[in-house]
């Protein structure tokens, strides 16, 4: 099923409001699972809108909370998210993180008692999008072991730099080999495994079996470098902001507990270092060493962070986004749940 990006829009939103999610909540889910999508990260996009839905309808997601400052303390803030919409929420942190940074120089917003947010980068690009460098973290449901254990710690805990200047650098990536929804989108797709090296099974050796994945564990990035990454994580979001953590989590896949996921935001204020225009000019100038670099066999280009998703999307938006059969059925089994109509 391939469809336009706004038809998918305008049915998440439906389905959203079927829910009795707020208009304008609705908006931004629907708004950022899409732009996912569009990016070719398809396991941030609308995949996850049933595992929202069921949340929502569990009561695990709190479609009324708005959430509340905390404390304020120069460049710093706390953020109560009260359980409410991840997006919702992520929302009001980056717009606070941005008025921080253009008051000191920097803001840094950490948020307890969230939700699931979807992918990092469309928080990054939202302060990125104001002239800021834009930092995003998050802590997630344990899935992951730390090194040289067999028992889930961790989440998949991803960071994110958004850069200021139009497709210049956008690093968004988890501290494990791969998202947890890789591996549901192999699922999704009916495929029996995966690439090696992306999970373990449940006793904690490496497996290329989807099932056994999925009732596993995932792999961490680079061995006790990503449980490193994933603890940095941890402590940035989730100790520094007094929330969850590591085992006290929910999760998207866990009924009747609130995820109480931790998120961490920091703009940083180019212009407080350099004129704007001077920064970007001097980062296209290190993208243009970098890519220089003479390819190594097999390949050939040398790409940068956010290079594959600016292509990918510029063809989707031309072409439309295509959707496994295992969510599109997800989306529709939804639809005729809440008594929303099909996209034509």
């Amino acid at each position: 099923m391939t469809l336009p990006a706004e038809t998918l829009i305008t049915f998440a939103r439906q389905l959203l409001l079927a829910v009795k999610v707020p208009p304008a909540k609705a908006d931004i889910v629907a708004e950022s699972l899409l732009a996912a999508n569009l990016r070719g990260v398809d396991s941030h996009g609308l995949q996850l809108l049933s595992f929202y839905i069921e949340l929502i309808m569990m009561g695990n997601i709190d479609i009324g909370a708005d959430g509340r400052v905390v404390s304020e303390s120069g460049a710093c803030l706390v953020y109560d998210a009260q359980c409410g919409i991840g997006q919702w929420i992520s929302a009001h942190c980056c717009d606070q993180a941005i008025r921080l940074a253009r008051a000191h120089g920097l803001g840094m917003v950490v948020a307890r008692d969230s939700n699931h947010f979807g992918a990092a980068a469309y928080w990054g690009q939202r302060m990125s999008a104001a002239g800021m460098i834009g930092m995003v973290m998050c802590n997630a449901s344990a899935l992951v072991a730390p090194w040289q254990g067999k028992e889930p710690r961790f989440g998949t805990n991803p960071i994110c730099m958004s850069l200021p200047g139009a497709d210049t650098w956008l690093l968004d990536m988890a501290t494990t080999t791969v998202a947890l929804g890789k591996i549901l989108n192999a699922q999704f797709h009916g495929r029996e495994t995966i690439p090696a090296g992306w999970a373990m099974d449940s006793e904690g050796a490496p497996t290329t079996d989807t099932q056994a994945a999925l009732s596993g564990l995932l792999m961490p990035l680079g061995g006790y470098k990503g449980s490193g990454l994933a603890m940095m994580a941890e402590i940035l979001c989730a100790v520094l902001g007094g929330g969850a953590m590591s085992t006290e989590l929910g999760g998207i896949r866990v009924q009747g507990q609130p995820m109480k996921t931790s998120q961490f935001f920091l703009a940083i204020d180019v212009s407080r270092f350099m004129p704007l225009e001077v920064f970007e000019r001097r980062m296209r100038s290190l993208v243009a060493m970098v890519k220089s670099s003479k390819t190594a066999k097999g390949y050939n280009e040398v790409l940068v962070a956010g290079e594959p998703e600016w292509r990918a999307e510029e063809h989707r938006r031309r072409d439309g986004i295509p959707l496994s059969d295992g969510v599109w059925q997800n989306l529709v089994a939804a639809a005729e749940k809440l008594g929303v109509a099909l996209p034509s």
